[in-house]
């Protein structure tokens, strides 16, 4: 009787080749009813050839079933456990391992709907009477060099297939596996624990000093953190999607009982309906939609989504047929029971994402309960999305994974090496977060070349790094968002902007623990302003983006519009100039455009009650200057009170290149450093002053003209502004 390797569940589902135990293979015989047996991989016959055989031929590498592609030479890794042919590379598979991503790669995001999650679960789950095991989507391609491994367990559909609108983009970064737990399987969940447990130990002693990922989706997030519980010496990031450990406070504990009466003939109606409880059919079908596409093309793609998507969901009644069903409730009932006594023991890193229109599960409730319950635990609510948020449109994984800080590949986050540049999904998103300014402020960017001649656009600043932008940090930082846009956009470019620790602490996040604006900056580039981080950036020739004024600048006083409040001695000039790097001085206007400061620092502090909050924020902020650096020193957090205008519009100049490549004066000389500091200060006024006069010129400064000019012309034509 035909023998098959059932590690490999799909011919584009494969093994991971990185996993444990390589020289066994599981195997089973087709049409027998008895338990699959351990071979060793010399004496296992695959369609009338032994696995050694295909071993030399490529078909099994280290004991795994590989896809194969060919072509006419050269044998690459295609990636997390595939390997193919290509024509262009002969090297060996650790030699074509890449080290870093691409600005704006494409991370596949919207191209995969839960349509394809549903045509995948139809082949993945025919029965074959196997265990639990893991397996590897194609998809996922080949990671990054030192990627940590990325461990996903399923809900109670069990297919392993949760993630599928988010394997290309987790693919680049991570080592990801699936648990895959068959439809007729009745491991218990302290089985289930085990056997995780077993791989995550195993990767563990491989790789001692690299992080282990566990994404749990609601079943799976007891799982996750159960393991933790076991494993508290291990590394181990949790991401737990509406985890189920409130199933004993499920809006639908009521009706579990109805199911187990419930006719065999009515059970194919329940699948149907708990589709729609656990998740939106709506959001589900928005993923691939254009957000800027006019609203009659939205509602008619939505449409067809909508009509495709309908038929597939006669396959959950395969994925949950009743008995299962029943099993899974029961599994649940103990899965959560268990996890939820051992969260003391839980010393892991946790991020949880909870919904708010959560049908099936008290989600955004329990996510609170987690963060008071667990020691190092962060949260992030979606406040539009259903139970089943990995499926659905507004939540890519790995933008918030970054956006959190939760990316390393170490025991220590680095926020230099282990970086990862935006996609152009991201960058589609990111900047539609504050599209309403974009739109309002239509930054105009002007730029000196090296002869002294002014230039719309950015031509003046260098390609090559290092770079150092130096700047005048306007009120809230209203600049930002425009400058790292037109950066990316013109230049493909990554500014790396030196921002506030206290971005980074989690002492800004909103209340609501809603994905905002701090977690968008962390995507885009922002470091936590220290030496160590600009001497790393500056090493690895990066454009830095530096504010001297700091906070004290961003949080300005009335009549303190486009005054520089830097340091007294100079900060970053010797720094630039140990390595080489380029200083461009820049200003920026716009502010008085946007709205009027009528309330600032000192007219809150005369204000009952409101002063106490803002001498509250200001004790608990993180200092990062002396009393001996000057007025720059004086740093306080407080919302202004604005009064809003109608826009007028953003303008930046970007002076002369200063170049310090060369200048080992400035190293020896704090003279010559100081000197240097000054003029750059100077240009950066002079940059200002320029603006400010020349703004005047600008026949589209009003929003009104730049809207007339919208209309008459194609969005993709550049507003004019004044001529430089």
């Amino acid at each position: 009787m035909p023998l098959v390797v059932n590690s490999l569940v799909l011919p584009y589902f494969v093994t991971n080749s990185e996993a444990k135990l390589r020289s066994r293979v599981r195997v089973q015989s087709l049409g027998s009813g008895r338990e699959s047996k351990i071979l060793s991989s010399d004496s296992i016959p695959v369609k009338g050839t032994s696995i050694e055989e295909k071993e030399k031929n490529g078909d099994l590498v280290d004991g795994f079933v590989r896809k194969i592609e060919k072509s006419d030479e050269g044998l690459i890794d295609g990636g997390n456990g595939r390997l193919k042919y290509t024509r262009v590379e002969k090297k060996r598979v650790k030699d074509v391992i890449s080290n870093d991503l691409e600005v704006l790669w494409d991370d596949g995001y919207g191209t995969k709907t839960v349509r394809d999650y549903l045509e995948g679960a139809k082949e993945i789950i025919r029965p074959d009477g196997g265990p639990p095991r893991w397996f590897c989507p194609v998809e996922c391609g080949q990671p990054l060099k030192d990627s940590p491994i990325l461990l996903f367990f399923p809900g109670i559909d069990g297919v392993g297939l949760g993630l599928t609108l988010h394997h290309k983009a987790l693919g680049k970064v991570f080592e990801v596996r699936c648990l895959h737990i068959p439809v007729y399987d009745r491991t218990p969940f302290e089985g289930l624990v085990k056997f995780v447990e077993k791989i995550v130990r195993l990767e563990h002693a491989s790789s001692p000093n690299k992080p282990i990922y566990l994404v749990g989706d609601s079943f799976g997030g007891c799982l996750a953190l159960a393991v933790a519980a076991r494993n508290p010496a291990i590394d181990l990031v949790l991401i737990l999607a509406n985890p189920a450990t409130s199933f004993n406070r499920s809006q639908l504990q009521p009706l579990f009982p109805l199911l187990e009466a419930l006719p065999d003939e009515f059970h194919n109606a329940v699948p149907y309906l708990l589709s729609f409880v656990m998740g939106d059919p709506v959001k589900m079908a928005m993923v691939n939609i254009e957000s800027k596409l006019p609203p009659r093309l939205q509602i008619e793609q939505l449409s067809n989504n909508l009509t495709a998507m309908l038929p597939s969901l006669s396959g959950l009644a395969d994925i949950i047929p009743k008995d299962t069903l029943l099993w899974k409730l029961k599994l649940l009932k103990s899965a959560a029971a268990y996890a939820n006594s051992r969260l003391h023991s839980v010393k892991a890193e946790v991020l949880v994402l909870s919904s708010g229109k959560d049908q099936m599960l008290p989600s955004g409730d329990e996510s609170k309960r987690l963060k008071s319950s667990l020691k190092n635990c962060t949260v992030r609510h979606f406040k539009e999305n259903g139970h089943t948020i990995l499926l659905e449109d507004g939540v890519n994984l790995l933008t918030i994974i970054k956006g959190t800080s939760k990316y390393r590949r170490s025991r220590r986050l680095d926020f230099v090496s282990n970086y990862l540049p935006p996609s152009m999904s991201e960058f589609k998103r990111g900047f539609e977060e504050v599209g309403l300014l974009q739109t309002a402020s239509s930054a105009a960017m002007f730029s000196t070349l090296d002869d002294g001649n002014i230039v719309r656009g950015l031509g003046g600043v260098p390609n090559e790094g290092p770079v150092l932008l130096v700047g005048y940090h306007m009120l809230l930082g209203l600049e930002l968002s425009s400058l790292v846009e037109a950066f990316l956009r013109e230049k493909n470019i990554m500014v790396r902007g030196m921002a506030h620790p206290m971005v980074f602490t989690g002492a800004l996040e909103l209340s609501s623990a809603e994905f905002s604006v701090t977690d968008w900056m962390k995507v885009m580039g922002a470091v936590p302003v220290t030496a160590s981080n600009i001497y790393k950036l500056l090493s690895t020739n990066s454009h830095v983006l530096l504010y001297p004024g700091g906070v004290r600048e961003a949080f300005h006083y009335r009549g303190e519009e486009y005054k520089l409040i830097w340091p007294k001695q100079q900060e970053f000039v010797r720094m630039a100039a140990r390595f080489g790097a380029t200083i461009v001085p820049f200003g920026a206007v716009g502010e008085d455009d946007i709205a009027e400061l009528v309330l600032d620092y000192k007219d809150l502090m005369k204000i009952p009650v409101v002063n106490g909050y803002v001498r509250d924020a200001t004790r608990k902020s993180i200092k990062i200057r002396d009393e001996n650096q000057g007025e720059v020193a004086n740093q306080v957090f407080y919302m202004p009170g604005l009064l809003p205008k109608v826009p007028g519009r953003f303008y930046f100049l970007f002076g002369k290149p200063v170049e310090t490549k060369g200048k080992g004066e400035i190293l020896e000389d704090r003279e010559n450093a100081n000197q240097l500091y000054l003029h750059i200060k100077s240009e950066v006024e002079s940059c200002l002053a320029y603006l400010l006069k020349k703004r005047e010129d600008d026949p589209c400064r009003s929003i009104i003209d730049r809207t007339v000019y919208r209309a008459l012309r194609s969005p993709s034509n550049e507003v004019p502004a004044f001529d430089p």
